[in-house]
């Protein structure tokens, strides 16, 4: 029995792609899937910057309820998770066990330009298992 398929997920097309590859995979190799969305609150010089009025842990578990509504449906199950953390840790964490780490190529940064997002750029240095990411517009 292998390990799950981990699969980032930030509400982004490039993440929704790379759910459904995840799913695809998994149907292929009889493997599970597990999708997580990473939460935490921005630092600021001085300490923690809480945004007043805004459940931040509430958010990604709706922006992970809707991806999987959308892209997994009633087809196949997903196990998901909502981690409190910066992504890029949070996502290696996740991968040790895994088969696979799966992330889309942009996520919600501010760069939209870039071929890669911060993300995706470093998580595959820090996985414990092979890498794939996922272009948007797979």
């Amino acid at each position: 029995m292998t390990g799950p398929i981990v699969v980032g997920i930030d509400g982004s097309p490039a993440s929704a792609a790379a759910l459904t590859w995840a799913l695809r995979q998994a149907a292929a190799s009889d493997s599970s899937v597990v999708a997580i969305c990473a939460w935490h609150y921005s630092t600021v010089p001085g300490g923690l910057a809480p945004m007043v009025g805004v459940d931040l842990e509430a958010n990604a578990r709706e922006i992970l309820r809707r991806a999987v509504d959308q892209t997994a449906g009633a087809a196949r199950s997903v196990l998901s998770r909502t981690v409190s953390g910066q992504p890029v840790q949070v996502l290696a964490d996740a991968s040790e066990g895994a088969e696979l780490l799966v992330v889309g190529t942009r996520g919600h940064g501010s760069f939209a330009g870039a071929l890669l997002g911060s993300v995706s750029s470093q998580v595959p240095g820090l996985a414990h298992c092979p890498t794939v990411i996922v272009p948007a517009g797979l």
